[in-house]
């Protein structure tokens, strides 16, 4: 039956899918070139926009409408962390949209931060041209796509995050008293709790974290995402 057919009998003719449009957002001309170049060979891929800056990116991705967005995390600006919070608006703002970071960083809090941000796949620049291919149709698929390495990390932060010290409600309400510089002191008239009973909670915190400061307990809490 042909299609035409298929339409007067009420059927459903859905429209050969198109290629899976790209937009490219990389501080460094060279780059974007040589992405666009090398993604155009495929016949199911596109590339309908770059970016420089997050500016232009927010701009380029609100006029294209891509299916994924290839995104270095760090821009013009020469912040780290501003890749970090484009994927987290981009994500936000355009649903369905997959972002795919394409970086020289890897870093397994990068990796989870990325995620945590709306990211569905990391993969370093280093990665060969069919692994990069195949990352982003999957990303397209809303599936996720890691490199070797960037996987690597991801499992290691969940093994991590599972061996985690367990800190108590009145624990964690000292450990973020104690990461605005406030004494035992102010932490025990905060909590309406004895300066004795705070150094007491503070032992503990420092054991379970085997740390030997309050510093280090500070740090280490934040690196595990305890507070």
């Amino acid at each position: 039956m042909s299609e035409e057919a298929r339409w007067a009998a009420g059927g459903v003719v859905s429209a050969p899918p198109g290629p899976v449009r790209i937009v490219i957002v990389d501080d460094h001309s060279i780059v974007r070139q040589g992405l666009r170049s090398l993604l155009e060979r495929e016949q199911d891929l596109e590339v309908v926009g770059e970016a420089s800056t997050a500016a232009e990116a927010v701009a380029v991705v609100g006029r294209t409408r891509p299916a994924v967005v290839l995104l270095d995390l760090k821009l013009s600006s020469g912040e780290d962390t501003e890749g970090l919070a484009l994927c987290e608006r981009l994500t936000g703002e355009h649903e369905g949209l997959g972002v795919l970071v394409l970086t020289t960083f890897l870093d397994e809090k990068l990796v989870v931060d990325a995620v945590h941000r709306g990211a569905r796949g990391y993969v370093v620049k280093d990665v060969d041209t069919t692994e990069l291919v195949r990352a982003i149709r999957a990303v397209a698929r809303k599936e996720s796509a890691f490199d070797s390495r960037s996987a690597a990390a991801m499992v290691h932060s969940m093994n991590n995050r599972s061996t985690a010290p367990e800190l108590t409600e009145r624990e964690l309400g000292v450990l973020r008293l104690m990461a605005t510089g406030s004494s035992n002191r102010h932490v025990g008239g905060q909590l309406y709790i004895s300066e004795t009973t705070v150094k007491f909670h503070v032992r503990n915190i420092m054991r379970k974290l085997d740390v030997s400061t309050r510093a280090e307990a500070v740090y280490e809490a934040s690196k595990r995402g305890l507070i």
